[in-house]
């Protein structure tokens, strides 16, 4: 095999350092995280980010809720109802687009805005006591599950705490969320059950606050179900990891 001419080694090592050079500078292209407010409320959310152009991301958030958090939703208390603490499990999926001010071709940081899209599924079980007017005693024994789906728009910063590792502050996120609830008996009760339910949610602190009204009429037999519409606003704090 023939040597290379010396005169080659110069092209050759300009080369070498040029590759190298390229990929010491090459960005990471995705970040992975994880939603640390959530854990206050038994809600662990991973997210994915990754580049679309200069400016521009998509995200995808993937929720698991259990039951157990340590926010406590205190059970229905009325002339009528007695329940145990409202809970609930299940799951929620959040693609996202963002516009970050500053290019992120040296990493995905600093102010950004942005839409998101959140659909939430989850299940809960009412339990407890209900006496109608004419002090006749049922067993509370309801199957719950209710579908949320919100959109809206977002801003936020993120911080940088590494050359990996960064922080991300979701400020404000006000949207507008479409809510669907299904209750289906396991043990019978009476018409009126539902009557007085609606007026005891609708009287519920958190919800009477939010402007809910609940209206189970719809449906039939064992199964009754409402719909309506509310405000919704998010906000998160996420660590996450670049590769």
């Amino acid at each position: 095999m023939k040597k290379l001419s010396r005169s080659w080694f110069p092209i050759l090592f300009s080369l070498l350092f040029a590759c190298s050079a390229t990929i010491y500078a090459q960005d990471y292209k995705n970040e992975v995280g994880f939603e640390v407010l959530g854990l206050i409320n038994a809600d662990f959310q991973f997210t994915y980010e990754r580049p679309l152009g200069a400016h521009t991301t998509w995200g995808l958030g993937l929720g698991l809720k259990m039951d157990e958090g340590l926010v406590k939703l205190s059970g229905l208390d009325t002339e009528f109802i007695q329940t145990n603490d409202l809970t609930y499990s299940g799951f929620k999926v959040t693609p996202a687009f963002r516009y970050y001010l500053n290019e992120i071709s040296s990493g995905m940081e600093g102010f950004y805005i942005g839409g998101f899209i959140k659909i939430q599924r989850y299940n809960s079980d009412l339990l407890g006591d209900y006496t109608n007017a004419a002090d006749e005693q049922f067993a509370i024994d309801v199957d719950g599950k209710f579908n949320v789906t919100s959109f809206g728009a977002m801003i936020g910063y993120k911080l940088a705490l590494g050359e990996r590792m960064k922080l991300d502050f979701l400020i404000a996120g006000p949207g507008f969320a479409s809510h669907k609830y299904e209750l289906t008996n396991r043990q019978p009760l009476p018409d009126e059950f539902y009557t007085d339910l609606n007026d005891a949610l609708n009287d519920y602190s958190v919800l009477d606050l939010l402007g809910a009204e609940f209206d189970f009429e719809g449906g039939s037999g064992e199964t009754r179900e409402t719909t309506f519409s509310l405000p919704a606003f998010r906000y998160a704090i996420t660590l996450s990891y670049a590769f």
